[in-house]
């Protein structure tokens, strides 16, 4: 069967005691797409993910996964998607084409050819065993186990985590061409920011639980804009009549830098009434993305803009 949204999540929830992990999140992962879920530690991430894969239930809320209820996907529904896991942990004491065969036993179709194409990529022999490699090594060993089996959607949690340069470029190739067909879509929780801009066409952004951003790359960087103003007119108090604030820092001595999500005419008339000499720049993809990361971040997002009073 073929679905055009690959993950559905509406209003999903986790609650740790009183503490919301997951808040209300509403998106969709488009069929085809690679999207990159982004924020920082405990932001929600892998609690989100660990959701969509039914291995938490929801405190409220529900997600789909093509086409299947998160919670009660079946062995044949979860052999369609390659889960990678945060750490790629692997027994030690395993060999590496050992780990091939125990693993093909569980789908339907297993790829050998690809198999020992990752692995080769990543310089590991089917002889050597697991506790030999570096953590490079090791994600190449759990990203080959992860598409061997052909799955129709990836989920990736961090998979760059701790990867040299050499690593990192054999990772993003290996997705890009994953990601070359259509019918194939993937889900990146990552930090590597280059990595991201790279491989993904979507970005979700969450903060403290939140989703503040749900966009496609382009459009993200295209919403939000960047202003220099002199000390005397960036005052913090007088900054939070802006609407759809993001982030704002002191530059130096004598200016502020702020970011802006959706800036209209109004709001740009209220930056040059505290700055007339304020100037506008076009954020890269990385500092938009920091921005909302900030520790100074406002409560504006794509999805409920906010201003604050």
């Amino acid at each position: 069967m073929i679905y055009d949204e690959a993950i559905v999540a509406r209003g999903l929830t986790r609650y740790y005691g009183r503490t919301a992990v997951a808040r209300e999140l509403n998106f969709v992962v488009p069929r085809g797409s690679v999207t990159a879920l982004l924020g920082l530690n405990g932001a929600g991430k892998t609690t989100t993910i660990r959701m969509l894969m039914g291995l938490l239930a929801p405190t409220r809320g529900h997600s789909s996964v093509l086409g299947c209820d998160s919670q009660r996907l079946q062995p044949d529904q979860r052999a369609k998607i390659g889960y990678m896991v945060e750490g790629h942990y692997l027994l030690p004491w395993m060999r590496v084409g050992d780990y091939a065969g125990y693993s093909s036993a569980g789908y339907s179709f297993w790829d050998s050819k690809l198999f020992n194409a990752i692995v080769r990529e990543f310089g590991i022999e089917p002889s050597m065993r697991a506790g030999r490699l570096s953590r490079g090594q090791r994600a190449g060993v759990s990203l080959a186990l992860t598409l061997a089996g052909d799955p129709e959607l990836l989920i990736l949690d961090d998979p760059a985590l701790g990867l040299d340069p050499v690593s990192s470029r054999a990772l993003n190739e290996t997705l890009l061409q994953f990601a070359g067909r259509d019918d194939r879509t993937i889900l990146l929780s990552s930090h590597s920011l280059n990595d991201v801009e790279r491989v993904a066409d979507r970005v979700l952004v969450m903060v403290d639980g939140k989703l503040k951003v749900d966009a496609a790359l382009d459009e993200f960087t295209r919403r939000v804009g960047c202003w220099r103003l002199h000390s005397n007119g960036g005052q913090s108090g007088s900054l939070r009549s802006i609407a759809g604030l993001i982030d704002s820092r002191r530059v130096g001595e004598s200016e502020y830098q702020i970011t802006v999500a959706d800036p209209d005419q109004e709001t740009i008339a209220a930056i040059h009434r505290l700055d007339p000499a304020a100037e506008r720049s076009d954020p890269s993809f990385d500092e938009a993305v920091v921005a909302y990361l900030s520790r100074h971040r406002r409560g504006s997002s794509f999805l409920q803009p906010v201003v604050e009073g």
